[in-house]
């Protein structure tokens, strides 16, 4: 009996390239991980073909004459997935932008889906900021919908030509805010806010359009959700930016209107890298020099609306588009605005609140509990050496340095498989790594200052309340509370080291124990209840 040979890789590659046609490239690839390279380079080979037979036929004008009842007249734009023509629909006589797929049967069904959860996003807002939808529908298969033709130019071209006078960048900016409220209210995050998404009529009106990547969130009251890296690096929020790690809501769209805003005001965004990239980096860990640095004519009252919106804590933005729209109006009519009220709560909630930093914090939840046991034990086995007389610093320096240098290194290596070390966690192990080293080196120094073995010991107390200090301002004001508590803690081990009394390093265990463990239950649970969710 002869049986059947084993198709060759390329036929192979045919076969799965097949498929790719009726579904998503990455779940083929997945399910051939040993032909996953060849099949996307292939999969991207062809759709660039394409792409460029597509360019290269409109370059010739060899762009559709009509497209079911549709007489098209002239190509508008084209972006990643979409085209948009100018068009005239013959049953009704009236000139409309039509946008349909661009890959038409090339593509999959990701990229369908989108497209037309798109065009359901757009037609279920009515709102005079927001460009209507006529109609949805498919023509030999290849979906599109119709949307008002808007006559004029995008706000991208617009700042093209420089930075916006300040009273006609707020009275755009209003009429966008009050179109992504409008937005919110139904549930719908646009999440891809950018000068090229807004177009601007010959009346000089506002206009909001592309939902390709907005999101409707169901259930509950709740718009906040998380996913995925999504929108544009140099308008997107730092919680966009992050992907999973991030919670998207309606503080997001107000970032990227503040970004807006910025752009008007300087002629540039916020933050812009060499790639997308690296901009997503910057978005993440650095902060937009003022808009005066950047054009010194730029309005001091503006300046502040688009840095309260760009501030990385979503909680510290505007609470709404809507909120920020009336900072906008108020301007507008040279009344206050809330921005500058200082008052004390804000002031409070700022300093104690976390910074965008905080969420590296879920990878040290389960980590932070081992160490406060560590820390627990290192210190009672401590003060048992000292009970037992032991008056030599050798063995305390064996212990503390034998005991920190092997849970270091465990604690590091556990913390590598959870995923890539961001460049703040290496910052903040650094300086727990110069705690280890200074509370090693205390027992020598004593030594060389003739001091009894623990003399010393207070500045523990000392050492580790600067460590949370730090850690307050790179990470959440919360963990002053830690910081100060441990502060007085160095101060109680002083008058009982005075007093005679023989356990402060037992106290020192259980004070930092605790300003660990709280911690990391708190963010080993909010990690827990992200992954459920």
């Amino acid at each position: 009996m002869t049986s059947t040979p084993e198709p060759t890789n390329d036929a192979k590659l045919a076969e799965l390239l097949e498929r790719c046609q009726q579904a998503d490239v990455d779940a083929v690839a997945g399910a051939h991980p040993e032909l996953a390279d060849e099949l996307r380079s292939l999969w991207q080979a062809m759709r660039l073909a394409d792409q460029v037979a597509a360019m290269s036929a409109a370059d010739n004008g060899a762009a559709p004459s009509h497209f079911g009842d549709y007489e098209i007249l002239e190509e508008l734009g084209r972006g990643g997935m979409g085209v948009v023509y100018k068009a005239r629909q013959r049953g009704l006589g009236r000139v409309v932008a039509l946008k349909a797929i661009r890959y038409g049967a090339m593509a999959n069904p990701a990229e369908l889906a989108r497209f037309r959860h798109e065009a359901a996003a757009a037609a279920k807002l009515v709102h005079p900021h927001v460009v209507p939808v006529y109609e949805v529908g498919e023509c030999n298969g290849q979906p599109y919908f119709t949307m008002q033709y808007v006559a004029g130019r995008t706000l991208a071209a617009r700042l093209a030509d420089g930075p916006l006078p300040p009273r006609e960048a707020a009275e755009l900016l209003v009429s966008v805010c009050e179109a992504i409220e409008a937005a919110h209210r139904q549930g719908l995050l646009h999440r891809d806010l950018k000068p090229s998404n807004i177009l601007i009529d010959e009346q000089g009106r506002a206009l909001v359009t592309d939902f390709g990547l907005a999101k409707q969130v169901e259930g509950g009251n709740s718009l906040t959700h998380t996913g995925a890296i999504v929108g544009t690096p140099a308008y997107m929020a730092p919680e966009q930016a992050a992907g999973n790690r991030g919670r998207v809501g309606p503080a997001s769209d107000v970032y990227s209107l503040g970004a807006i805003l910025y752009h008007m005001l300087t002629g540039r965004p916020p933050l812009q890298g060499a790639s997308p990239m690296e901009t997503v980096l910057m978005v993440l860990d650095e902060e937009p020099p003022p808009p005066r640095l950047l054009n010194p004519r730029a309005d001091r009252v503006l300046e502040m609306i688009a840095l309260k919106c760009l501030q990385k804590p979503p909680d510290l933005r505007y609470a709404s588009a809507a909120a920020l729209a009336d900072d906008l109006r108020a301007y507008l009519a040279d009344e206050p605005v809330a921005v500058r009220s200082g008052r004390f709560a804000q002031v409070v909630a700022r300093w104690m609140g976390e910074t965008h930093q905080a969420t590296v914090l879920e990878n040290w939840g389960l980590l932070w509990m081992w160490h406060s046991l560590a820390l627990v034990a290192l210190c009672v086995l401590t003060n048992a050496m000292q009970w037992r007389g032991i008056a030599s610093p050798w063995p305390y320096v064996g212990l503390w340095a034998a005991g920190l240098g092997t849970w270091a290194a465990i604690f590091w290596a556990l913390r590598r498989r959870a995923g890539p070390v961001t460049f703040v966690e290496r910052q903040i192990a650094h300086v727990w790594a110069g705690s280890v080293i200074s509370i090693v080196l205390l027992f020598p120094v004593e030594l060389i200052l003739g001091q009894p073995v623990l003399t010393l010991s207070p500045v523990l107390g000392l050492t580790s309340g600067c460590v949370f200090l730090v850690k307050a301002g790179m990470l959440s004001g919360a963990f002053y509370i830690q910081s100060a508590v441990l502060f007085a803690t160095a101060i109680v081990m002083a008058f009982m080291q005075r007093w005679h009394v023989p356990w402060g390093i037992t106290l020192f265990g259980l004070v930092s124990g605790a300003c660990f463990f709280v911690p990391g239950m708190k963010y080993y649970r909010q990690r827990r209840d992200a992954v459920r969710s």
